[in-house]
């Protein structure tokens, strides 16, 4: 394989495992399930896909940096026995990737959060969020004490 090819498969991994633990992940499975059911008709690379991504979740809460990378190789010699056995093009999974790139570069990222909370004693629920949408708080008024 030539090193076009081998740079494009790398990135397309990569790509691949980075959108797996981001909430863009349901656009890009999807984008994924369309493709491979083009070209091998059968659930596998899916139901594979959504395997290494529940390894990878967990891994993340378990500290298995090493599991990121493992999957990243697995992915890699995939999209690399799809162009030696012919089965996509280059020009096909160059559209693939850059489909996966765009997506990645909307995903929402996780920043630092730094809360304080001024102005005295709170007498109630503190609620800490990134972004909450959609919410709608009632206040809870306690019964007047029965005499």
């Amino acid at each position: 394989m030539d090193n076009e090819l081998a740079a494009l498969t790398a990135s397309g991994a990569t790509t691949l495992v980075s959108l797996m633990v981001t909430e863009s992940w349901t656009h890009a499975r999807e984008l994924l399930r369309r493709f491979f059911t083009r070209h091998d008709p059968g659930t596998s690379t899916i139901t594979d896909l959504d395997a290494a991504r529940a390894r990878l979740l967990a891994s993340q809460s378990t500290g298995q940096p090493h599991e990121a990378r493992e999957t990243v190789e697995q992915w890699e010699a995939f999209l690399r026995h799809l162009l030696e056995a012919r089965a996509v093009s280059r020009v096909e999974l160059r559209e693939l990737i850059a489909s996966l790139q765009h997506l990645q570069s909307e995903a929402p990222r996780p920043g630092a959060v730094h809360n304080n909370i001024n102005g005295g004693v709170q007498h109630g629920p503190v609620i800490q969020s990134g972004q909450i949408t959609g919410l709608t708080l009632h206040a809870h008024h306690p019964d007047p004490p029965h005499n």
